[in-house]
């Protein structure tokens, strides 16, 4: 692996964080309805495996360690849960807003998920 760090630019780590605060509220707010207990574990899964599982040199500290293809695809989780659930829990406009925010963070994350593949040696 690379000891390099990752190309993240500040629009696209504002764009992705933004997407994954969205995630954060419209999945369990999607699915409290339905289960409090899938509602409450759809948070811990949204927050918990980005935070341990991570690609070194992408985040300054790394719990478990993984290859980026793993960091790519928790980010792609992020971005379906944050879209999937605002159509399911808010209004078309919101829901139409939040569609954009994710194909301009899916835009923006290229040269950082480029990075991430080649740190995991899968050039």
């Amino acid at each position: 692996m690379t000891t390099q760090t990752s190309p993240d630019s500040r629009l696209a780590s504002a764009l992705r964080f933004t997407t994954e605060l969205i995630a954060w509220i419209a999945t369990p707010w999607a699915l409290a309805p339905h289960s409090i207990p899938l509602a409450v574990a759809s948070v811990v899964v949204l927050i918990g495996l980005p935070t341990i599982f991570q690609t070194p040199g992408d985040k300054p500290r790394v719990i478990v360690a993984v290859p980026g293809v793993v960091t790519i695809l928790l980010v792609l989780l992020q971005l379906v849960a944050a879209v999937v659930a605002a159509w399911f829990a808010w209004p078309m406009v919101v829901a139409v807003v939040v569609s954009v925010l994710a194909v301009g963070c899916v835009v923006t994350e290229q040269p950082r998920w480029r990075w991430l593949l080649r740190a995991s040696g899968a050039d």
